[in-house]
């Protein structure tokens, strides 16, 4: 069977899966050889695939689109290389670097499923069709769960459990905050996916568009 005869459903959980293994093989290199950054490294990689597509998506869009939308198409690149340069010192911190991506992970699950469940009104339709105030609850609500059993097995941070709470319900919202920011580049873009690279996720920037506004944050924060 060809990779095009599969379902999209089958292909996220297959692409899912490919990333979990990559995590944990970064998770091992920064446990056994922590001299050498996998975590920073891994994340800049991940960054400069981003611009790179970016700049990619730029190219194949029409001149007029272009002028009519530059001002939101340079200011996202440019954003876009503030997140390299924030995803470069806040992987000097595998711990909190693993925080925020099972905060952010723990959001999109939540917001996917409360949003399944319960429905309701839109979010943002213009934006998303699918995001719902449901699951913009659902995915705080998650979010912050995982940053509580996070901060109580390491505690990356010497404060208490309130903090935990504060900062998981501000990453996980701004993570949102970031996909809708990304929908609203595609949708002046006429596309639908960034790229193709994660089969049944789209691009780069589709998977880790939760990033948009929390490693410049992070970054500050830190």
């Amino acid at each position: 069977m060809k990779i095009s005869d599969l379902s999209n459903t089958v292909l996220r959980f297959v692409s899912a899966a490919g990333m979990l293994v990559a995590l944990i093989g970064i998770i091992a290199l920064e446990v056994n050889f922590p001299a050498w950054h996998a975590a920073r490294w891994a994340g800049v990689l991940i960054m400069v695939g981003a611009i790179a597509e970016m700049f990619k998506c730029l190219n194949a869009t029409d001149s007029e689109t272009f002028n009519k939308n530059s001002f939101y198409f340079i200011s996202f690149l440019l954003w876009l290389f503030l997140m390299l340069v924030a995803v470069y010192f806040v992987g000097a911190r595998p711990r909190i670097m693993l925080w925020l991506l099972l905060i952010i992970v723990g959001a999109d699950v939540g917001g996917w499923l409360f949003g399944l469940i319960f429905g309701g009104d839109k979010l943002w339709e213009r934006l998303s069709a699918k995001k719902t105030w449901a699951g913009q609850i659902g995915g705080i609500i998650c979010g912050t769960g995982m940053s509580l059993l996070y901060f109580l097995q390491y505690r990356p941070f010497d404060t208490n459990c309130l903090f935990a709470v504060l900062f998981g319900c501000s990453i996980a919202l701004m993570s949102q905050y970031g996909d809708l920011t990304a929908s609203f580049i595609k949708r002046c873009l006429g596309i639908k996916d960034f790229g193709n690279m994660l089969p049944g996720h789209g691009g780069i920037l589709d998977r880790f568009d939760g990033w948009i506004y929390v490693l410049p944050f992070m970054w500050f924060f830190i």
